[in-house]
């Protein structure tokens, strides 16, 4: 549900920019507040969790994402929106790192890499369904519709969690890190909204700048803090550990660039070659299907080459395919406009599993919560940032262009420069071991 939802929107985003009276790139605020929702809220997840049991806190979840959902298709202003997605992302800040831990706690080690996959293959159907039916419900109904398509999705998902997840708790959570989570919330919201901001004109240029740099400064007194603290709310002690480091520094430079694609694909699409929703929808979805692809033979690709070259290879052919989005232009078949697409799904889904499953190669059960958390954060806070970069790059160039609108070249340059982050955390996964991770792939 909530990778549909996302892929849905960003097909979407033309049509209701121009029904809030918005130019297309100021959408990407919908974009950023719902990763500030999760932001917030994704640290105290593993607390939560650990508190009040996880069948708790994933139904209420799936609940706050469906009446986000409702006020979404209700909003009639940028600001309604924008506040609506926000609550959405409280609800999706639960969702999925909770469900992690469930897998986590129930799943031997060695079964990880096997697990992650079954985890992620029917969630590869919402990215599948999305862009085309997005597309479709955008030209044929009203994009307020694409929202009412949570409410059946959510009722079976309470239904469901209450059927076959136990309320497990994970021991002792402890006291509440208070003045850690004021920090890191007021930090990321500020940081990540403020930097959304830049070349909007939705607030005056002195309050972005206060923003980011209240924002920064709050995030440095939370790292300050969780050195200081014994049991902080994001532990950033685990980063110690050399496979948890790669996974998540190296992958959130990794998701910095992959964060832009649902945004700026489908814009460069009908945007830059005025396709219709529905045309761009059929070529977005082709990415999932090379995704799908990549889950089938993931384990003996990781079994034969281990996870230390895999990532860094996969991670240069991954950025070389994004950045090859920025070449479409007029005169592109559609079949080699479907092709590159589906190879950016390719690499991307198999650096994915490798992240998503190396993050816990080395994490003892008592910690999974804090891990999850402080992981998932960081992902989230990556991917959001990735659709700012790309918003920004793309505003910068239109400028430099002269033009009025966008146009198909404004669009290389932030491509270009998404691929260029993928790139970047190369240098990180060198520093792995040439053995990380063996106890997972060879089981594979």
């Amino acid at each position: 549900m909530e990778n549909m939802d996302a892929t849905v929107i960003t097909t979407s985003l033309p049509a209701m920019a121009r029904d809030l009276h918005q130019d297309p790139i100021s959408l990407k605020l919908a974009l950023t507040s719902y990763v500030v929702g999760l932001g917030i809220f994704i640290p105290v997840c593993g607390w939560v969790s650990d508190r009040v049991g996880a069948r708790s806190v994933f139904r209420t979840a799936i609940g706050i994402f469906m009446v986000g959902s409702i006020l979404c298709a209700c909003a009639t202003t940028l600001s309604a929106f924008v506040l609506a997605r926000f609550l959405q992302g409280v609800g999706g800040a639960m969702m999925v790192p909770v469900g992690r831990i469930v897998i986590f706690r129930a799943v031997p080690k060695a079964d990880l890499v096997k697990a992650i996959g079954y985890l992620t293959m029917p969630s590869l159907l919402g990215p599948v369904i999305g862009p085309p039916l997005g597309g479709a419900i955008t030209t044929y109904l009203h994009w307020r519709w694409i929202f009412f398509i949570n409410i059946p999705v959510s009722l079976l998902g309470i239904y469901l969690a209450s059927k076959y997840i136990d309320n497990e708790r994970g021991g002792d959570a402890g006291p509440l890190d208070v003045r850690g989570f004021v920090l890191s919330a007021v930090g990321s919201a500020l940081l990540m909204l403020g930097l959304a901001l830049i070349g909007e004109h939705q607030a005056d240029d002195r309050v972005v700048a206060a923003m980011c740099a209240l924002g920064a400064l709050s995030l440095y007194g939370y790292w300050r803090h969780a050195n200081r603290t014994e049991t902080p709310l994001l532990d950033f002690r685990l980063l110690r550990i050399p496979t948890f480091h790669a996974s998540v520094v190296g992958g959130s430079l990794f998701r910095i660039g992959l964060g832009a694609v649902p945004f700026l694909l489908p814009l460069a699409l009908q945007e830059g070659l005025r396709m219709g929703p529905f045309q761009s929808g059929m070529i977005t979805c082709a990415s999932t299907f090379g995704a799908i692809f990549m889950k089938a033979i993931a384990g003996p690709v990781l079994a034969r080459f281990g996870f230390r070259r895999v990532l860094i290879v996969n991670a240069a052919l991954a950025g070389i395919a994004l950045a090859s989005y920025g070449m479409f232009s007029q005169s592109t078949p559609v079949l080699v406009m479907l092709l590159v697409v589906a190879m950016g799904g390719f690499f991307p889904s198999l650096q994915f599993t490798c992240l998503n499953s190396i993050v816990y190669a080395d994490i003892r059960p008592a910690d999974a919560g804090r891990a999850t958390s402080l992981a998932s954060v960081v992902q989230q806070l990556s991917l959001g940032l990735g659709v700012t970069v790309a918003g920004m790059v793309l505003q910068v160039s239109s400028r430099l262009s002269g033009h009025g609108g966008l146009s198909v070249a404004d669009f290389l340059p932030a491509f270009l420069v998404i691929g260029l982050f993928s790139v970047l955390s190369i240098p990180v996964t060198l520093r792995l071991p040439h053995d990380a991770g063996m106890e997972l792939a060879r089981r594979q």
